[in-house]
């Protein structure tokens, strides 16, 4: 992904969060990327503080924030019968 095109998404408070983000978009064929200022990984406490991003190419933020909206909707109970 070229970083000149890509948009942030959405901001998390920690890694774990971005990442199973970015794999659920990644299953329904969107490319992500997480981002975190947090030293390489020595600071995980700037997870917190700085955020955790999650990217995409602006192209495919319309479909991204789609995925992730049904992922965060609470099932419906007729669809369950």
């Amino acid at each position: 992904m070229d970083f000149d095109d890509a948009v942030v998404l959405e901001t998390f408070s920690n890694r774990i969060e971005a990442e199973m983000a970015a794999g659920l978009l990644e299953s329904e064929g969107v490319e992500a990327v997480v981002r975190a200022d947090d030293a390489g990984g020595a600071y995980p406490m700037l997870q917190f503080v700085r955020g955790v991003r999650l990217m995409v190419a602006k192209e495919d933020e319309a479909r991204a924030r789609e995925i992730l909206a049904a992922m965060a909707a609470p099932p419906d109970p007729e669809s369950e019968s």
